[in-house]
């Protein structure tokens, strides 16, 4: 696997960062209730059919942005850039790569950019938003997790390389990646790490019925307010949303706590991961290797692999390989055979 060293250090636009997520949801209001006070963000605007939420920490007007559907899905993942010159660079690159590109008005950005990679997910490029108040300093207003920023999003893909073939020429480097041993074949790639920003990941694609959005990420300032998500949690009746966790990754080295919204979608709160800046060669983890996922606690149950986000118009694909994950429920019939 090499070949996952190569890092583009000139790439033809400069992608800087996962900015923001936007998501269909049902009932607006239970879902706004969710986001401000169990994950602690902020209400930047809202109307009759649209919110948009920042991080305690977070400059620009949204991160995660939630609009009234039928049914629930993701719109679109969002990319910042660091200059409108360098949308309209990404621009003509898509368009000579042949897609369709398109230029957009969304509200509380700056110039906008829409492509789709190349496994079908949905992108959105902006330079720009309309700057709010920081509130990292306004502890009298934290609340619920305190979620600070927006930091990375994992996809679930059919095609693993293939994702990945399209972003590593646009500057992604990989940090860590999985691979699984398939017999009589060798070794194949499970799931890949990719970042911009100079820490673990910006966006991860791991094996499985996709494109799909396995997750969105927010960082916590401390290890306490992981507890007190669960706390409040508890008492505001979002226990039963509590899916996974609180454990720390082997990939990141993250502590790191999982909820399902009220439409199921899937939302990581976490701290305490690496910087990744320099060149150095990527981190492989065996798939069967247990402190891949978890350094401790119970695996991830079969739900986990199996449920996610679908795209907005896109409709996923089974898995080019047909790799199963150590899952809980394996775990426990391997204990009781034992």
């Amino acid at each position: 696997m090499q070949q996952l060293n190569d890092v583009i250090l000139h790439p033809p636009f400069n992608i800087t960062r996962a900015s923001h997520v936007v998501l269909n949801v049902q009932d607006l209001e239970a879902s706004k209730h969710f986001y401000t006070e169990l994950i602690g963000l902020v209400i930047s605007d809202e109307n009759a059919t649209t919110v948009w939420l920042r991080g305690l920490e977070e400059r620009g007007h949204h991160s995660l942005v939630l609009r009234k559907s039928s049914s629930p899905s993701c719109a679109r993942i969002g990319m910042r850039m660091q200059t409108d010159d360098d949308i309209m660079r990404a621009h003509d690159y898509f368009l000579q790569q042949g897609k369709s590109a398109r230029l957009v008005d969304v509200p509380w950005q700056g110039l906008t950019l829409h492509v789709n990679d190349d496994i079908g997910v949905p992108l959105e490029f902006c330079a720009t938003m309309e700057p709010c108040e920081r509130m990292l300093k306004a502890y009298h207003h934290y609340h619920g997790a305190s979620a600070q920023r927006l930091d990375h999003y994992q996809l679930q893909a059919s095609d693993v390389e293939k994702a990945w073939r399209f972003y590593q020429p646009l500057g992604f480097k990989v940090s860590e990646y999985t691979w699984s041993e398939l017999a009589g074949e060798g070794e194949h790639l499970w799931g890949v790490w990719l970042e911009r920003k100079g820490n673990p990941h910006d966006i991860v694609f791991t094996n499985g019925t996709g494109p799909r959005l396995h997750h969105f990420a927010y960082t916590l300032p401390d290890t306490n307010d992981m507890i007190r998500a669960c706390d409040v949690a508890g008492a505001l009746g979002y226990a039963p949303m509590l899916e996974r966790g609180p454990g720390r990754h082997g990939i990141s080295g993250a502590l790191f706590i999982y909820f399902r919204d009220p439409d199921g979608h899937r939302i990581e709160l976490f701290n305490t991961h690496y910087q990744h800046i320099d060149p150095e060669p990527a981190i492989g983890w065996d798939l069967a290797d247990p402190k891949r996922a978890d350094q401790w606690g119970l695996p991830a149950q079969n739900k986990w692999f199996t449920e996610a986000t679908v795209f907005e118009g896109t409709p996923p694909t089974a898995p080019s390989l047909n790799i199963s994950p150590p899952t809980l429920e394996r775990f426990l019939a391997m204990a009781n055979d034992a």
